[in-house]
């Protein structure tokens, strides 16, 4: 009998691909909240523009991210042409959700087309560097999915190509950029609500839904790994938040602790590090079990000198249902803000980022420094053996 998590999935989905947005409005926070791992819905209406700022195209969907990625860009203005994937399963699901996209015949199609500015993708994650170099040679900019490299070596060779270029390479760090308690969170650590950052917490556990999930979830040289994977959201989060522009890592450590039927999966993994602003942890896993009502009770903790602020992402267990929670201690005062309210800029800044050739969404040196320590993560983590199977 399928699991009721499994049942919720497929309706939002298929309602989201018939109906549209507007079928949404009057749900509750916490059935949207439930599945915005896999559909990045967002519930809130996206501002209408006049005319197009940019346009932009999508090569690679294999990853549901790519609906948070295209919402993001149409926020910002963007319109969306074109699309390529070798999959026609998602070709087809992707095509019901916009009926107006042109599906292309090749890659070097969308590459080729001088109208498009952008172009998105969210590829099974080895392949993401290669499309983004050939997008940053064919003189367009590129935002991926997370992780929007694998490798070091991949990574050596992106840089060299943007520097070549001078063209965007982003990648879309959506536990922050895509969560409004963590954009209220900056803002308030930058009015100076805790006074000086000295350490961030990030706990970032996943639902694994192995029946759902396509082969190469499963092989690390295809996702690089729980820490590579995951966690290049949160070593995003810890540098913005400690304001870091250098970091190493103190130790790291992965295992396959619970899932020996995928010997080349890793399903935990945690991170201690220093960067020249602060200190942070992170834990990342595939642990959420299936009796919460979201895929994962993601927790920020960011501790200054003169108070702290705990983000509570995606649910507030056994209190609010629903997501964007963010609690602030300080001198003055305890305050609980419901955050559900507040603009997701990033879309925004990345356009106008295309347009002006300015940095503004974020650096390209935070963007590949946050890459940089998650990989250097990766690969000198002490490995957990024991079994918990």
């Amino acid at each position: 009998m399928p699991k009721p998590y499994s049942n919720r999935r497929k309706f939002l989905r298929d309602a989201a691909t018939v109906t549209g947005m507007g079928l949404f409005a009057g749900f509750p926070g916490n059935i949207i909240a439930a599945d915005n791992y896999h559909s990045d819905i967002d519930p809130t209406p996206a501002k209408q523009w006049d005319e197009p700022r940019i346009k932009f195209s999508v090569i690679g969907i294999n990853h549901g991210h790519i609906y948070g990625q295209v919402g993001a860009v149409i926020r910002g203005g963007g319109q969306l042409v074109s699309l390529y994937a070798k999959e026609p399963e998602l070709v087809a699901e992707f095509t019901k959700r916009y009926p107006q996209v042109k599906v292309a015949a090749s890659e070097k199609e969308i590459l080729e087309d001088k109208s498009v500015q952008l172009i998105l993708s969210a590829a099974i994650p080895v392949d993401r560097a290669g499309i983004g170099i050939r997008v940053m040679q064919h003189g367009k900019d590129y935002m991926s999915d997370k992780p929007g490299i694998t490798t070091l070596e991949q990574l050596e060779e992106v840089r060299k190509v943007q520097k070549q270029t001078n063209r965007i390479y982003s990648i879309m760090y959506s536990e922050r950029f895509e969560n409004k308690a963590t954009v209220k969170a900056g803002e308030l650590v930058k009015e100076g609500a805790i006074g000086n950052v000295i350490q961030t917490v990030v706990m970032a556990p996943h639902r694994m839904g192995a029946k759902d999930r396509p082969q190469w979830f499963f092989d690390k040289k295809y996702f690089g790994g729980v820490i590579t994977d995951i966690g290049s959201h949160q070593f995003d989060q810890f540098l913005y938040f400690t304001n870091s522009d250098k970091a190493d890592i103190i130790a790291s450590q992965v295992g396959n602790v619970a899932h020996p039927q995928y010997p080349q999966f890793e399903d935990f993994g945690d991170i201690m590090l220093r960067g020249n602003g602060g200190a942070g942890y992170i834990r990342v896993d595939w642990f959420t079990p299936d009796g919460l009502k979201t895929w994962g009770d993601g927790r920020l903790t960011i501790l200054g000198t003169k108070g702290y602020i705990e983000v509570r992402k995606n649910i507030d267990i056994a209190v609010h249902p629903n997501a964007n929670h963010l609690y602030l201690v300080n001198d003055k005062d305890t305050q609980y803000i419901d955050c559900n309210n507040v603009e997701l800029p990033y879309g925004k800044l990345l356009v106008d980022d295309v347009l002006n050739r300015t940095e503004t969404a974020m650096t390209q040196h935070h963007c590949f420094l946050a890459t940089e320590l998650a990989l250097k993560a990766q690969k000198n983590a002490q490995k957990l053996n024991y079994n918990k199977a």
